[in-house]
């Protein structure tokens, strides 16, 4: 028998012994995946209609994000400028602010080969 609830923002986990291997292996899949993120080059958009393009550095369970030499670029008016880069450096993007987040191919293809 397994229960999971949540109680004042903790989890309460009462799991059996097979299912608490499952929940591990989802756990252990899901961390080695943001693990091959790191360094690696993100875009992401926010609410505000601003992009930020940076390094991945981490993340916390508010799925707040931190980007390393980040650079801002507004939502431009015209749609053929996309206009000059603010430089940021190092900056958090609140969870909630996020709209979408991709990860650029070359960075991913570049470090194969590393």
């Amino acid at each position: 028998m397994a229960a999971v609830k949540e109680e004042n923002g903790e989890l309460d986990k009462t799991v059996s012994i097979g299912e608490h291997s499952e929940l591990d292996s989802s756990y252990s899949l899901a961390r080695q995946k943001l693990e091959n993120l790191l360094n690696k080059s993100m875009r992401i958009r926010m609410t505000d209609g601003r992009t930020l393009v940076g390094l991945f550095l981490c993340t916390d369970r508010d799925c707040n994000v931190i980007l390393g030499s980040a650079q801002e670029f507004l939502k431009s008016t015209d749609s053929f400028s996309q206009g000059e880069p603010r430089v940021l450096g190092l900056a958090m993007i609140p969870g909630h602010h996020v709209v979408s987040i991709e990860v650029e191919s070359e960075s991913l293809v570049t470090s194969q080969y590393l």
